[in-house]
């Protein structure tokens, strides 16, 4: 069944249907989740649709399942040069043209990879600056400070730990590893920018409005970086990769409607800001014109909305119509029934229980008068 899937991949791939062959070869894994094969074609997919860093997880999970395999290191270092992520590209690739010394690709994207680093230490050079201040890092806030003591200070300051602090009890820090954040619909994604960290010094754990960033290097000082979360997450989807120039974690919103205007939560009143935030109830923005007298849009959209619902379609316009209406409006396991079925019978079969097709091979049926042949290449 497992195979069946890949083959069907593997189709999907030559076809230029990336988002098809990685959830086939989704499905495949998870049915043989120790098959290295599997995790390098699946990272191949997710190059061609740009998810670079997770096509550099299933990369490096083919690796682990199969050090020998030469393609996973080139998989993994194309990934990692999209993301800029040149030493981690390097030392991938060099292990992979030892496997394969022939293929000239190896050599291709190490040159690559040599110009990127160049372009990196010029540019670090650039921008060093002098500094004559001694630090130490504070374990509690994952923060710098000089040490200085300013006993005779009354100025207030506020921590990132929620608490007011006078001058004496926390100087203006700066943070040992810079940080930023971005977010998507379902998730916020934090890149801590610690170069050259090996993941035996970092600890990550995830709570239900937590994040705990924990880098304990050997002869110096701990970061710990724990902020309050501005809302609740899934601890057990989030994950992170750790590479040569930062680690970037993943949080699952377990609220996807609330949009987060900050990465901490800020406490005090309610600052959670839903997107569609506009009130249902409320008066809709006027469109300007020239006109004198103005459109009334809300009643023009109802009327192309109740045309296309009361419209007759014919044939085959009216059962893609019908279809296309049951996809829509289908929970997850639906669409994967759907599509699982579609595509395993050729076209022939199209099933909306996964219960009933998730767990065997969907065989085609030819229509009266028919037979199924196997197209042979």
């Amino acid at each position: 069944m497992a195979d069946e899937l890949e083959k069907r991949a593997a189709g999907a791939f030559v076809d230029d249907n990336f988002e098809l062959a990685c959830d086939l070869y989704s499905q495949a894994i998870d049915m043989d989740p120790t098959n290295a094969g599997f995790f390098a074609n699946r990272a191949q997919a997710n190059i061609k649709l740009k998810r670079y860093t997770e096509a550099v997880a299933d990369a490096t999970r083919a690796i682990e399942l199969d050090p020998s395999m030469a393609k996973a290191y080139l998989r993994k270092g194309t990934a990692c040069i999209q993301l800029e992520e040149f030493e981690t590209a390097m030392e991938a690739l060099k292990k992979g043209a030892l496997l394969d010394p022939k293929n000239m690709k190896f050599h291709e994207l190490i040159k690559e990879c040599d110009k990127g680093i160049a372009e990196e230490v010029t540019k670090s050079c650039k921008s060093l600056v002098p500094n004559n201040h001694l630090t130490a890092v504070s374990p509690s806030l994952g923060f710098l400070s000089d040490g200085t003591n300013t006993a005779n200070g009354h100025d207030v300051t506020h921590g990132l730990d929620g608490y007011n602090h006078t001058s004496s009890e926390l100087s203006v820090t700066k943070p040992k590893y810079r940080h930023e954040y971005y977010q998507k619909p379902d998730q916020v994604v934090l890149t801590i920018f610690a170069k050259g960290i090996s993941s035996e010094y970092i600890k990550i754990d995830f709570g239900e409005q937590l994040l705990s960033v924990i880098i304990e290097v050997p002869n110096e000082e701990i970061f710990c970086f724990q902020p309050r979360l501005f809302a609740k997450i899934l601890p057990q989807r989030c994950r992170y990769t750790i590479l040569s120039t930062k680690i970037e974690i993943r949080l699952f919103k377990a609220d996807e409607s609330i949009n987060w205007i900050s990465l901490e939560y800020k406490g005090g009143a309610s600052t959670s800001q839903r997107l569609n935030s506009l009130s249902e109830t409320g008066p809709r923005p006027a469109y300007p014109s020239s006109k004198s007298k103005g459109t009334d849009w809300d009643k023009l959209e109802a009327e192309v909305k109740r045309e296309e619902k009361d419209e007759k379609l014919d044939g085959d316009a009216a059962l893609n119509k019908m279809f296309r209406d049951i996809y829509q409006n289908a929970d997850e396991d639906t669409r994967r029934a759907m599509k699982k079925s579609f595509v395993e019978s050729n076209g022939t079969v199209l099933s909306t229980n996964w219960k009933d097709v998730g767990s065997k091979t969907v065989e085609g049926s030819a229509p009266d008068g028919m037979e199924m042949k196997k197209w042979e290449y």
